[in-house]
């Protein structure tokens, strides 16, 4: 079943969305729209200055994908609910708060609309083949995670200022606009969280918000993730926005590590050898081509071929633990979480 989508964005990240789509068998990309008209035509697609414009020139697509700035997101989503989109998929961070996310939700959810939230981290490979493993019982049963971040660009008064300036703006930053990744990461791993218990702190002076922390997950059943985030410190890794940082997952019979070349490597208990089940990643693409794959998922969703993830009703979970992690770092007491 041939389908459209439409972009609305044409900034650094959008990028990603244009190429993405372009790529996908069975789908054409009919427009992009954005506010300053000559990055849209810059794109080579047919091209609008609002999203009311392409709308009306290019008709209302079986997919929006929205990626543009987080204090865009509400209204663009009520206009693509008001024209009649089927589906509409909106780049995190999600709404300013979850009041805004709750109420978009029930109006599309009200109007028949199916909105998804544009979470990628979840489609990288490495996480897809730790998930595998997992499941095949190839570390027995597993009983915590972890993951460092260390994107080594935020040292500095010029950090971000050459790919996403307004990260300096934002009051709320490592959380909101990064760790949430590995908020929903870490769901998708280890399943819900019962509490979390989180030490923020602003180390580079040149940004409003946080940019390094803990995070402690309570999964139950005896599960803890731990997610180390700063954002001025890097690891080993030739592209350190590749996976961003390294990770493992320890159970009872062997362990899962994540490099940052995004190989995944097992070690089983004891054992000081090391078996390769993903190779370093060398596609070349952002974050593994997760973007790719989450826009595909989509696609062979609204073909039928299985079940959606991140719908927008799910996603509200992952923004109740973002607000119990900022609340735990402000209070220094553990959250509680309504599984």
């Amino acid at each position: 079943m041939p389908l459209t989508a439409a972009v609305l964005g044409a900034g650094y990240f959008a990028s990603f969305h244009h190429e993405a789509w372009d790529r996908l068998e069975g789908v054409t990309l009919s427009a992009v729209a954005n506010r300053t008209l000559s990055r849209a035509q810059a794109t080579g697609f047919p091209a609008f200055g609002s999203l009311s414009a392409l709308f009306d020139g290019a008709g209302v697509p079986d997919i929006l994908d929205i990626a543009t700035a987080p204090e865009t997101h509400v209204n663009a989503v009520r206009e693509a609910i008001a024209a009649g989109c089927r589906v509409i998929i909106c780049q995190k961070p999600f709404c300013n708060n979850l009041e805004e996310a709750r109420a978009l939700t029930e109006l599309a959810e009200a109007a028949g609309s199916t909105l998804v939230v544009h979470e990628n981290f979840r489609w990288q490979p490495w996480y897809r083949a730790m998930k595998a493993a997992m499941e095949q019982g190839e570390i027995g049963d597993v009983l915590q995670g972890s993951f460092r971040m260390r994107p080594g660009d935020g040292q500095g008064p010029q950090a971000y200022l050459d790919r996403q300036p307004y990260f300096q703006q934002m009051p709320r930053f490592l959380v909101h606009e990064t760790a949430v990744h590995w908020v929903d990461t870490f769901r998708f791993l280890f399943g819900p969280v019962k509490s979390v218990y989180a030490d923020l702190r602003r180390m580079n002076p040149a940004i409003a918000g946080e940019d390094a922390g803990f995070i402690l997950f309570d999964h139950g059943g005896g599960v803890r993730s731990i997610f180390d985030g700063n954002r001025l410190l890097d690891h080993r890794a030739e592209h350190h926005r590749l996976t961003m940082g390294e990770g493992l997952i320890e159970g009872t019979a062997g362990v899962l590590r994540l490099a940052g070349d995004g190989s995944v490597h097992l070690r089983r208990f004891k054992s000081q050898q090391e078996r390769v089940l993903m190779p370093p990643y060398d596609g070349g693409r952002f974050g593994g081509d997760c973007v790719f794959r989450l826009c595909e998922h989509v696609a062979r969703y609204l073909r039928g071929e299985g079940a959606l993830e991140n719908r927008a009703r799910d996603y509200l979970k992952v923004l109740e633990m973002e607000n119990a992690i900022y609340k735990s770092s402000e209070t220094g007491c553990r959250q509680e979480l309504k599984t």
